[in-house]
């Protein structure tokens, strides 16, 4: 394992370019497939480009407060305190692996925008009290949690489909999450991968000679340095706990009314104001926290660049109609034994162009039901064999790993030589789990 991961590694510095450059490349590569594979000119595929690039506007605001307000939350005195004694738990490289792989996977069972963001900061303490730990693979091990998400609480597609009135209610009805997250052979593969894939990437772990540490100074957060003057009304307010106190509580009283009255609904936004309400009270002052904001601001720029390329993607993927030639050609060669399997490989191959849940399910959902409707197969297992194919090859695909490679430094070309062999591991595990149960 030390061997193929060195020569994947290897492979991946010298050939996998910067995400942009991934995301340019995909573009031009949508772009000619829709002009030779469907009946779209190359005005049309511009023109569907350009009308889709602001397509995941909102979203990307979304992700840009998360991945700041986790940066913030994580960055205040109390929170420090509780990840570093979290941390002290991992003595030896190896336990460190096992550790951040474990809290990976849990945050991101239970929502993938907090256990993301989580699963990095996490990682990032780590690095600072154990020596000798590979910071690569601290890293990869922190974003394969996420393989685990579309089978989990806030898996968005499972999610939609129990919800009164979804788009595909007149075709499937409302599917309760019995019949999808909490079935048999969904929970046997959330296990498999509980178990697996911390112990794939404890045996990932490089030799010595190998290992890529880091100095963890080059980790710590910038402090700012306290004035010694009078301070003006203006600064006072900056310093005023009084204010914090009144905005954290305005926060704490939506909350707890929004859970009183919906239940566990921890939707992105929900998971966005906590993060913020809590990096409010807890940095103390008003100074404290826009201190933090402005050391976070500086991790978000891929994400603002990046992703309404990959919204232009989208658009050009669902108005040419290229995402159905992918799922039909899978479909043309499936049976009523296969069909799960090869709606779980096409829904893979698509999430490397439009890698959004509900994006995918929008476009796949029409052609992959009527399938299932003509061998007689479950609406419901289909759709999760195309959340899974949606979870699986996000471990290659470089928009998700965004946020946690911000938060850690990092390259994408230095995580995925580790992040090749959990998606290699997890689509055994997955498509197992439809096939066979």
């Amino acid at each position: 394992m030390k061997a193929l991961t060195r020569f994947s590694n290897t492979l991946m510095v010298r050939f996998l370019p910067d995400p942009y450059i991934f995301v340019a490349i995909l573009t031009l590569l949508v772009f000619l497939l829709g002009v030779f594979l469907t009946d779209s000119t190359p005005l049309e595929m511009a023109t569907y480009w350009g009308d889709g690039f602001w397509g995941l506007l909102s979203f990307t605001m979304q992700m840009v407060v998360v991945l700041l307000a986790g940066h913030v939350l994580a960055s205040s005195p109390f929170f420090k305190k509780v990840l570093s004694s979290l941390a002290g738990i991992a003595k030896t490289p190896g336990s460190a692996i096992l550790l951040v792989s474990v809290v990976s996977l849990i945050g991101c069972w239970i929502n993938w925008g907090f256990g993301l963001v989580i699963g990095a900061l996490f990682a990032k303490e780590i690095a600072k009290q154990v020596k000798n730990v590979d910071y690569r693979l601290l890293i990869a091990s922190a974003y394969s949690g996420f393989i685990i998400w579309h089978g989990g609480l806030a898996g968005s597609i499972p999610l939609s489909i129990a919800t009164e009135g979804h788009p595909f209610a007149d075709i499937m009805g409302v599917v309760p999450t019995s019949e999808t997250l909490f079935t048999p052979y969904n929970l046997i593969i959330v296990i498999a991968l509980f178990i697996s894939v911390p112990l794939l990437n404890r045996w990932m772990m490089p030799s010595k000679e190998d290992t890529f540490s880091i100095d963890p100074a080059l980790l710590e957060e910038k402090i700012e340095e306290k004035s010694t003057e009078k301070p003006t009304p203006a600064q006072r307010l900056e310093g005023s706990y009084i204010l914090t106190g009144l905005i954290g509580l305005l926060g704490l009283v939506y909350l707890v009314n929004h859970f009183v009255t919906k239940g566990f609904d921890l939707n992105l936004n929900i998971v966005n104001l906590i993060f913020v309400t809590l990096g409010i009270i807890c940095h103390g002052t008003p100074r404290n926290f826009l201190m933090a904001v402005k050391n976070a601001a500086s991790t978000v720029g891929d994400i603002v660049i990046q992703f309404p390329f990959y919204a232009g993607i989208m658009g050009m993927m669902v108005a040419s109609g290229l995402a159905g030639v992918v799922s039909e050609a899978f479909i043309s060669i499936s049976n009523e034994h296969t069909f799960y399997l090869f709606t779980f490989y096409a829904a893979g191959i698509v999430n490397f162009f439009i890698p959004s849940g509900g994006g995918q399910w929008t476009v796949q959902a029409p052609i992959m039901l009527e399938a299932a409707s003509a061998l007689n197969l479950s609406y419901a297992k289909t759709a999760m064999a195309i959340a899974w194919g949606d979870a699986w090859t996000n471990m290659i695909q470089p928009f998700w790993a965004l946020p946690a490679l911000a938060i850690a430094g990092l390259k994408a070309k230095d995580i995925m030589g580790y992040c090749v062999f959990v998606l290699l591991l997890s689509g055994v595990i997955i498509s197992i789990g439809l096939f066979f149960f």
